[in-house]
C-alpha cells in the first residue's frame, strides 16, 4: 500500500477499508479540501469557484479509482469507457443532479461506484471497499451490467441504445427534475438513439427536462467507434440536426499540455493547473447545459476525452478486465497508484456526495418511491352475446380509451397506427398527439397517443414511464414487434428484480400473420410469440391469447391490473365469433384455459383441441363437425394464459418481485386436456402450448401451427397453405387413432 507520510490512519473514514493505495495530498489541498463544498443542508454548490473545481475533480478521481479496483477485484468489469466520463459525471453530482442514467451498460462499475460514494449501496449491505469488491459480479450483489434493483439507480443498462427512453420517460413524469442520460459514442447510433429523442420533443416539445450526455471518447469495445472521423463542427451539427437547440461541446485536447497525439487525449496527464482547466470548463459547461435543458430548450452536453482516461490504459484496449487483470498485476497497480488520493479526500468525496440531490440517491432518485397514480377506473365492458361476431381489437380500444380519460398520464404509443388496427375509437378518444391540429386525423397537441413511425421509439417510451411508475400501454402489428421488443424484454427482466411496485408493461399486438394474406411474409411474423412463450420462464412474462372480443377486454382488464410483469395480449382485428361471455373469459384467464364447446357423446374415442388463438378457432369448429359425423366426442380448451398452464417448477416465479404462484393444479388440467387424442393448434407458432403438451396424460398427441407466410387471397388460403386446415386436422386424429 502506497501513502502519503503527511496523512495518518486515523484520517481514513470506516468505506475505505479495503482501499489498496493512498496518494499524497495535492497542492492547495489544505485550502481546496478543508470541508466539503456542499454544506450540510445543501443538495448542490453554491456556484462554480475555484473550490468547487478542485473537489469536482477529487470526485472524478474517486470514481476512476474506485472502478478500476472493483473490476480489479475480480479480473472482470469495464473500466475504460466510464473513466472517459469521470468529469462530467462528477460535475452532475456536485449540481446536484443525481436522477442520472445511462445507456451503457458498460459504465456500471462506475455508476457502482457511485452510489457506493455517496453511501447508497449501505442499503444492500454494502458498507466498505471490501464489501463492495467482494459483492462485485456476484449473485445477489452487483450485476455485470446496470440493473434499477440496485439502490440509487434509475434503469437498467445493457443493451445498447435504451438509456434515452428511460430519461424522456423521467422527464415526462416529474418535469421540475433534470434526468441525464450518458451515451457512448459506440452505441450512440445504435439503434436509434437520436431519432427516438427527436420524435419525442416533435410530440412533446415542452418536456426538455432530460439532458444526453455524449462520452465521446473515440472507440467503442474493440476499435474506434464509427463517429470518431467527425471534428467537433459536424458532431455539433450532427445533434443540432436531430433538433437540438444546445449543443455544449468540452474538448479535453483544448487543454492538453502535455503534446498528445491524435484527436482524442487524457485529461490526466495534463499538469494539475490545465486538469483543474478542463474539470472547471465542464463543470460550467454542465451548468450552462442543465440551466437550458430545464429552461425548455432541447439541450445536449458532450464531453470528448480519450478512453481509458486516468485508469490502467487508453483506447478500446481499457475497454474490460480479463482474468488475468487483477490486483496484484503491475499495470493495474500502476492505474491504480497514478489515481490514488489522500486519506482525507476520501472524506471529502463521501460528504459531497452524500449531500448532492438532497442526500443519498438510494433514497432521494424518482425511482425510490412508488409513484402515486390515478386509481384503476372500474372499466365499463360490452357484453357480446355468444355466437354473434365482434372485432377483438375494437373491443379493446374502448377500454384503452375509458382508462386514458380516466388516467391524464396515460400514454399509448403505436408506430402502425391505431386506425390500422380496428382501433380508432383510441384516437378519437384520446388524440395521436402532434403539434398540427386537424380533426380529419383525431390529432392534437395535447393527445395522449404517440404515434411515431418506429417501434423502438414507442416500445421505449411505453416500457420506460411503465418502469418509473405509470401506466402505458404499447400496440403494434404483430409482424413489427421485434423492432421495439429488446427494451420491453430489459423493462420485464428490471421490474422482476425491483425493490417496488410498479405497473405491468402491457402489449398487445395485432394484424396477425392469419389476416395479411395480401401482404405477403413481410407481414407474417408470428415467430415473435416463440420469443413470448420462452420468456414464460422468467417467472413474470404472460402471453395471453383471447379467443374473442369478450375474452379481449377480459384480457386487458387483467393486464392492466398486474404489477411488475410483461403482458402480452395476441389478438385480431377482423370480426370473429364469440365463444365465451366476459364472466368466463376472467376465469379462464386466471385459471389458465376452458372449454368453449364439448360433444354430448361420441364411441370412436375423445379429441382434445388445445388451441391459442382467436381466427385458428374457424378451421377447428369446421373440424369439429366432420369429426363429430365420424363418431369422435369432441373438447376444444382455449387457452387464454397458456403461463398458468405450466408447473411451478418449470417457472422461476419465486425470485421475481411481487410474485405469482397460481398454476393449474393437475385434476383440473386433466379435467381439460385427457382425451384420447389431443391436437395442440395454433395460427402461429407453437412454443405457446408447450405446457399443455407437457402435462398431457393423452396417448396420441400432435401440433397443428405455423410454418411460413406467402401472398394469398384470404386467411383460410393462407391457413391451408400452412396446413390449418379441417381436412389435415381430421387427418391427422384418424392417422393418430390407427
Amino acid at each position: 500500500m502506497s501513502t502519503s507520510s503527511a496523512e495518518t490512519l486515523t484520517e481514513r473514514p470506516d468505506f475505505c477499508q479495503g482501499i489498496q493505495h493512498y496518494g499524497k495530498a495535492w497542492a492547495d489541498f489544505d485550502k481546496s479540501a478543508a470541508a466539503a463544498v456542499i454544506a450540510e443542508g445543501q443538495s448542490a454548490i453554491a456556484g462554480v469557484d475555484a473550490t468547487a473545481v478542485y473537489q469536482t475533480l477529487l470526485g472524478a478521481d474517486a470514481l476512476r479509482y474506485i472502478t478500476l479496483q472493483v473490476c480489479g477485484s475480480k479480473g472482470s468489469g469495464h473500466p475504460g469507457g466510464f473513466a472517459s466520463s469521470a468529469e462530467a459525471h462528477a460535475s452532475l453530482m456536485m449540481l446536484g443532479h443525481t436522477n442520472i442514467v445511462t445507456e451503457v451498460g458498460h459504465h456500471a462499475p462506475g455508476f457502482y461506484s457511485s452510489m457506493f460514494l455517496d453511501s447508497s449501496l449501505e442499503a444492500m449491505g454494502i458498507y466498505t471497499m471490501d464489501d463492495m469488491m467482494q459483492r462485485f459480479r456476484e449473485k445477489h450483489g452487483l450485476l455485470g451490467h446496470l440493473s434499477g434493483a440496485i439502490p440509487g439507480l434509475l434503469s437498467p443498462a445493457g443493451p445498447l441504445g435504451q438509456g434515452q427512453h428511460f430519461a424522456m420517460a423521467g422527464a415526462y413524469l416529474h418535469r421540475d427534475k433534470l434526468f441525464p442520460v450518458t451515451i457512448g459514442d459506440g452505441g450512440m447510433g445504435e439503434p436509434y438513439v437520436l431519432n427516438a429523442m427527436m420524435h419525442f420533443n416533435t410530440a412533446y416539445p415542452e418536456v426538455t427536462n432530460f439532458l444526453p450526455v455524449l462520452i465521446w471518447n473515440g472507440y467503442s469495445q474493440e476499435h474506434h467507434s464509427m463517429v470518431s472521423l467527425h471534428n467537433n463542427e459536424q458532431m455539433i451539427d450532427y445533434w443540432k440536426g436531430h433538433k437540438f437547440e444546445e449543443v455544449i461541446l468540452i474538448d479535453a485536447r483544448d487543454f492538453d499540455d502535455k503534446d498528445q497525439q491524435g484527436a482524442y487525449v487524457d485529461s490526466t496527464v495534463f499538469s494539475m493547473e490545465n486538469r483543474l482547466a478542463f474539470t472547471r470548463a465542464v463543470l460550467e459547461g454542465m451548468d450552462k447545459a442543465a440551466q437550458s435543458a430545464m429552461s425548455g430548450k432541447l439541450t445536449a452536453f458532450i464531453i470528448k476525452q480519450l478512453k481509458g482516461a486516468g485508469v490502467h490504459t487508453v483506447g478500446a484496449r481499457s475497454h474490460n478486465l480479463y482474468p488475468t487483470d487483477t490486483l496484484d498485476q503491475p499495470h493495474i497497480i500502476e492505474g491504480l497508484q497514478r489515481r490514488a488520493l489522500p486519506e482525507a479526500a476520501w472524506k471529502i468525496v463521501r460528504d459531497n456526495f452524500m449531500r448532492a440531490g438532497g442526500g443519498p440517491a438510494g433514497k432521494t432518485v424518482v425511482t425510490e418511491s412508488e409513484l402515486d397514480i390515478t386509481p384503476m377506473p372500474e372499466l365499463n365492458m360490452q357484453e357480446f352475446a355468444i355466437g354473434e361476431k365482434a372485432v377483438p381489437s375494437t373491443a379493446m380500444g374502448a377500454l384503452v380509451a375509458q382508462l386514458g380519460q380516466a388516467d391524464k398520464r396515460f400514454v399509448v404509443a403505436n408506430a402502425d397506427g391505431n386506425e390500422a388496427s380496428a382501433m380508432k375509437n383510441i384516437n378519437e378518444a384520446l388524440k395521436i398527439r402532434h403539434p398540427t391540429t386537424d380533426p380529419l386525423y383525431n390529432q392534437g397537441p395535447e393527445g395522449q397517443v404517440y404515434e411515431p413511425l418506429n417501434e423502438d421509439a414507442c416500445a421505449g417510451f411505453a416500457a420506460g414511464l411503465a418502469l418509473f411508475g405509470s401506466r402505458a400501454l404499447w400496440l403494434s402489428y404483430e409482424s413489427f414487434a421485434i423492432n421495439g421488443w429488446p427494451i420491453v424484454q430489459t423493462v420485464t427482466q428490471a421490474m422482476a428484480e425491483l425493490r417496488r411496485k410498479t405497473p405491468s408493461i402491457v402489449t398487445m399486438f395485432t394484424a396477425g400473420a392469419l389476416e395479411q394474406g395480401r401482404n405477403g411474409w413481410t407481414h407474417q411474423r408470428p415467430e415473435i410469440e416463440n420469443y413470448f412463450a420462452a420468456m414464460m420462464r422468467n417467472g413474470n412474462v404472460y402471453p395471453l391469447f383471447p379467443c374473442d372480443a369478450n375474452a379481449m377486454q377480459a384480457a386487458y382488464e387483467y393486464a392492466t391490473s398486474s404489477f411488475n410483469k410483461g403482458m402480452v395480449i395476441i389478438a385480431s382485428k377482423s370480426p370473429l365469433p364469440v365463444y365465451m361471455s366476459i364472466s368466463d373469459a376472467r376465469n379462464a384467464l386466471e385459471e389458465g384455459a376452458a372449454t368453449i364447446y364439448e360433444s354430448a357423446s361420441g364411441d370412436k374415442g375423445t379429441v382434445v383441441f388445445a388451441v391459442t388463438g382467436d381466427m385458428v378457432f374457424l378451421p377447428v369448429f369446421a373440424a369439429r363437425d366432420r369429426l363429430e359425423a365420424g363418431g369422435y366426442k369432441v373438447r376444444i380448451v382455449a387457452i387464454l394464459n397458456p403461463r398458468r398452464l405450466y408447473r411451478p417448477t418449470d417457472i422461476a416465479w419465486d425470485t421475481v418481485s411481487q410474485p405469482d404462484n397460481k398454476f393449474m393444479p393437475d385434476d383440473d388440467f386433466n379435467a381439460l386436456f385427457d382425451g384420447d387424442v389431443l391436437l395442440a393448434v395454433s395460427g402461429g407458432p407453437s412454443a405457446p402450448l408447450e405446457p399443455a403438451l407437457l402435462r398431457t396424460r393423452a396417448p396420441r398427441r400432435d401440433t397443428i401451427c405455423w410454418k411460413r407466410g406467402e401472398t394469398t387471397a384470404s386467411p383460410a388460403e393462407i391457413m391451408d397453405f400452412n396446413g390449418i386446415s379441417p381436412e389435415l386436422m381430421v387427418e391427422r386424429v384418424e392417422t393418430l387413432m390407427k
